[in-house]
């Protein structure tokens, strides 16, 4: 199994229910790999090592087609390999909100987005990282479903 890091593997990076299901490729290419390989040493890595166990990526790399598929934004950080949303649902104890907040006070990242859910828990998180840029951008958001559709708000 080819690794991104220590800890993580390309394949989880791909791996997609959604293009199993519709029989859409989704392999990233070298570039897409290298920065996949940053999101892996600079945020997943750190965030295993800290709560001491299995951390699952529920989206990680998501090709034009896929992302497509699921409606996503044309500009997501998923299609270049930069960004994971991890959701964790209490497995090992670990709550995505612990996840959220332990990036936020101690990682670098390009952006963090506390996704659904409510005050106590989003449903998943969020997180990018960009090795090509000089500085990230540490832009915090919440995502809400309103009646217009989903909006993203600045984290308070």
């Amino acid at each position: 199994m080819e690794k991104l890091s220590t800890h993580f593997s390309i394949w989880e990076f791909e791996r997609s229910q959604t293009a199993k299901r519709l029989g859409i490729s989704n392999k990233m290419n070298e570039t897409e790999i290298l920065n996949a390989e940053g999101v892996a040493h600079n945020v997943l890595e750190p965030i295993r090592k800290h709560f001491g166990c299995s951390i699952y990526i529920s989206s990680g790399f998501r090709g034009k087609a896929l992302n497509k598929a699921i409606n996503g934004s044309s500009t997501s950080q998923h299609c270049k390999g930069e960004a994971v949303d991890i959701d964790m649902d209490g497995y090992y104890g670990v709550t995505n909100a612990e996840i959220f907040r332990y990036v936020l006070n101690n990682i670098d990242f390009d952006q963090l987005i506390w996704e659904f859910g409510d005050d106590k828990n989003p449903d998943w998180v969020h997180i990018s990282y960009s090795i090509n840029k000089q500085k990230q951008r540490n832009e915090v958001l919440r995502a809400v479903r309103t009646k217009d559709g989903v909006q993203y708000h600045k984290y308070i």
